[in-house]
């Protein structure tokens, strides 16, 4: 007898809808049923005479429900259900509902637009957001407006909201299915923040091994976390079988963590978020979660794809939770206050918001868009990622200026590889070692194959002497990518050059070289920083293909690369490596030195002095030194600044149009500096006179005069002395004098045509200050006579007038001016 589930009462609302209209959305949560019912339900319909694709986000979620649709019809997968993944596919001519993973699905549409034979495609777990399933729809949709009105599309969701989906897809309806109501506690647990994730979790684990019965999943970041917390957890009684459920195992291992124990035993489950949604675990009445996830995130400064652990979303945690009430009451323990729930995010972001693009972008070029936002998005692409990929597609010779693919770019995109993969896989194989390629390929995209060492050679070796499913379907994916592009599939031990080779065209932007003694610290060819563990096999290499990396962009751990031999470097680079010429200017020195320097990218391979530097060259330099560095640098003379004071003061006088401010000298240094720098090779080179003459010629003969009818450089005493006048000073137009030079003076001196009085500042013979005025007649009026009796008294031999307005001004002693008069 058939289970009855939740689903099964929708059914026929579903199937009246899809009978009646082309689009409908399924919301339906967790244990419903929905991923294992509804394709069956479509094959007995009128208009469905032909395949149904039922797109699963994960290959253990395609498999297994393949497996379970088969199970209830009675009869082994791959007869009437099948699956089709990266890895491994089981269908026949017979097979009317084929599980697929969203990635190929995009590559089946694109291979075949109209989907010929193909009556129904169901998007399972649309809520999860990944970037294939996003674009699958809107590809889909594409074609049942354009080209197959007939095709019946199913958007189905877990979580509420198919109000999006549904006006997504031309106002759908939606039909909604219960869930299966089982009773589920929560218990918020808490952590302490400073106790490692494996050493709480396992702690939390033996408590739920002594509180509940049932078998226990419990939900850990990553792969890593899942093997540490295994260690801690040895010594389990033989009546528990232990479990490890994550993307990279065997599948028979994953079968058995799903399938119920043969042997009766409690089953624990230590999973990633695989386990989240679309698999049913036999037997689990108890969830452990961590609250934690890790996801990739992408780095669109430093062109790279990061894992980073992170707080679960509200939405997943629920998923979670839900788990362990599937097949009867259950209870789920949680490392967090329940407080702290609320503080969670609500749900993951969408793939599409921060991923690489490149794949995406492509695809819309084959698909004929070169515009991805034109098709129909929930979230459409951001433009900063589209700018990027199309950049990043441009440099792999796969789009050409108008952002149409190229024949390289075509070729790439027949590969069910990312873009740099496939890029690396079609160069390889002109240069004879594609079955390495596809290798490295089958690697990068498989954690955990051939071990988890950073040298990928090293994990090529052990690869090639592991037996076991994943392993022996690892080598056929191989062969099968070699053989695509018209390659052998590799024999033998791999070569450590081709594999270096091979990384290199995938990622020629990390290429880096090692930058210290223990390979701790490396620098790319893109700039970018990496670390490597010195205890690394790979840090005792000068040079490294890098091809993973985990981390924040500025140091970003390595995870995967292949030594490149030291002696290659410049023949396997050749067409990259830049010859280039540096003549730069040291604002320390004030002078320019020329190198010449051979790079890769941001890497430096030699170099030294330039000595075909020209003049013209130096000058350049020079003059880039001071618009960047400032005018300071100039060996300005006394009476150039004192030239830029005075075209400073006239300024605000009506004076000339030409200013000598730093603004205005920098914006034409190419008329007046540039020809003084004809001859030098340093700043302080230039003669302290041109300087002057420089400014002089700026302004020209009508500019100076009426520079000097503003703001006369001297200032002429009644006795005949000549004076510099100070346009910088703090108070205004300042000259310093002796007192006795002014007499005869009845008007106080000025400038800006008698609009600004000067700022006297009054000495005594011997050059002491005895008066500041901007009011001579004042002056003389008022405080002269004090100052005159004191300065008879230091000064008895020097005239003291007690009307020096009307005395005759004089710089000489009494006796002086006697004998002046006398002889004159």
């Amino acid at each position: 007898m058939v289970e009855r589930l939740p689903i099964h009462a929708v059914l026929p609302d579903l199937l009246a809808t899809l009978d009646a209209r082309a689009s409908a959305v399924l919301v339906a949560p967790p244990g419903a049923g929905k991923t294992t019912a509804v394709a069956p339900a479509l094959l007995d319909r009128a208009w469905c005479t032909g395949e149904v694709l039922l797109l699963s986000p994960r290959r253990l979620a395609a498999r297994a429900a393949a497996e379970r649709m088969a199970a209830l019809a009675g009869e082994p997968v791959g007869q009437h259900f099948g699956y089709a993944t990266r890895m491994d596919s089981k269908r026949s001519s017979a097979t009317r509902v084929t599980v697929l993973t969203e990635g190929i699905f995009v590559n089946r549409i694109q291979s075949d637009p109209e989907l010929a034979g193909v009556s129904a495609v169901l998007f399972d777990e649309v809520h999860e957001r990944s970037l294939d399933s996003d674009f699958g729809l809107a590809l889909a949709l594409d074609v049942q407006g354009a080209l197959r009105p007939d095709l019946r599309l199913i958007a189905m969701s877990a979580t509420l909201d198919g109000a999006r989906f549904s006006g997504l897809m031309d106002d759908a309806p939606v039909i909604e299915s219960a869930g299966r109501s089982h009773p589920l506690t929560l218990r918020h647990i808490g952590t302490s923040p400073e106790k490692r994730i494996e050493d709480a979790m396992a702690g939390a684990i033996r408590t739920a091994l002594r509180e509940e019965t049932g078998g226990i999943l419990a939900f850990l970041p990553g792969v890593a976390e899942i093997e540490r917390t295994a260690e801690r957890l040895t010594g389990l009684r033989d009546d528990i079988a232990l479990h490890r459920l994550h993307g990279s195992l065997d599948p028979a291992a994953q079968r058995a963590a799903i399938a119920p124990d043969p042997d009766g035993r409690r089953k624990l489950v230590l999973a990633t978020s695989i386990a989240e949604t679309s698999l049913t675990l036999d037997g689990i009445r108890v969830v452990v979660d961590s609250g934690l996830a890790r996801r990739p995130r992408y780095d669109r400064a430093a062109g790279m794809t990061r894992l980073v652990t992170e707080r679960a979303s509200q939405a997943a945690v629920t998923q979670r939770a839900g788990r362990a009430a599937r097949q009867g009451p259950g209870t789920a323990y949680r490392l967090w206050e329940e407080a702290a729930t609320k503080g969670l995010p609500r749900f993951d972001p969408p793939e599409i918001l921060e991923s690489d693009l490149s794949p995406l972008v492509l695809d819309c070029a084959r698909w004929g868009v070169t515009d991805p936002q034109s098709l129909r998005w929930l979230d459409p692409p951001p433009a900063a990622g589209i700018a990027e990929a199309r950049t990043r597609l441009e440099r792999l010779d796969a789009l050409d200026d108008s952002g149409r693919p190229t024949s390289h770019g075509e070729a790439i995109a027949r590969l069910p590889l990312p873009p740099r993969l496939g890029h690396m896989l079609l160069r390889a194989a002109e240069r004879g070692f594609a079955g390495t390629a596809a290798q490295v390929a089958v690697l990068l995209g498989e954690r955990g194959l051939g071990g988890n060492d950073a040298d990928l050679e090293h994990r090529l070796r052990r690869w090639g002497s592991e037996r076991g499913r994943r392993a022996d379907a690892a080598r056929r994916l191989a062969a099968r990518w070699a053989g695509s592009v018209g390659a052998e599939p590799q024999s033998g031990a791999p070569d450590p050059d081709a594999v270096a080779q091979a990384v290199a065209l995938a990622f020629p932007d990390r290429i880096a070289r090692r930058q210290d003694s223990n390979g701790e610290r490396w620098t790319a060819a893109s700039g970018r920083r990496f670390r490597l563990d010195p205890a690394s096999s790979l840090a005792r290499h000068e040079w490294l293909a890098v091809a993973e990396t985990q981390g924040a962009a500025a140091s970003a751990r390595i995870l995967s690369a292949a030594p490149i031999p030291a002696e290659a470097v410049e023949r396997w680079f050749a067409d990259r490596i830049a010859t280039q010429r540096h003549v730069r200017f040291d604002s320390a020195t004030g002078a320019v030195t020329a190198a010449r320097e051979k790079r890769l990218g941001a890497i430096r391979l030699a170099g030294g002095p330039d000595s075909d530097a020209s003049q013209a060259e130096i000058a350049a330099a020079l003059l880039a030194g001071v618009r960047d560095h400032g005018l300071d640098l100039l060996p300005w003379p006394a009476e150039a600044l004192a030239l830029r004071a005075r075209a400073a003061f006239a300024a605000g006088h009506g004076g000339p149009e030409v200013a000598l401010d730093d603004a205005a000298l920098l914006e034409r240094a190419d008329a007046w500096l540039e020809p003084l720098l004809a001859s030098a090779r340093r700043l302080d080179a230039i003669r302290a006179p041109a300087l002057t003459t420089a400014l002089e010629g700026l302004l020209g003969w009508n500019g100076m005069q009426a520079l000097n009818r503003l703001a006369p450089a001297r200032f002429t005493t009644p006795a005949g002395s000549g004076h510099a006048i100070d346009y910088g000073a703090e108070g205004g137009p300042k000259v310093e004098l002796r007192v006795q030079s002014l007499f005869g003076l009845a008007t106080h001196p000025t400038v800006a045509r008698g609009a600004v009085p000067l700022v006297l500042s009054l000495t005594s013979p011997a050059g002491r200050p005895i008066q500041t005025t901007r009011d001579l007649p004042g002056f003389w009026a008022g405080s002269w006579q004090a100052v005159a009796k004191e300065m008879r008294g230091r000064y008895p031999k020097h005239p003291w007038p007690d009307d020096p307005a009307n005395a005759a001004p004089t710089l000489r002693t009494k006796k002086a001016d006697a004998r002046a008069q006398k002889n004159g």
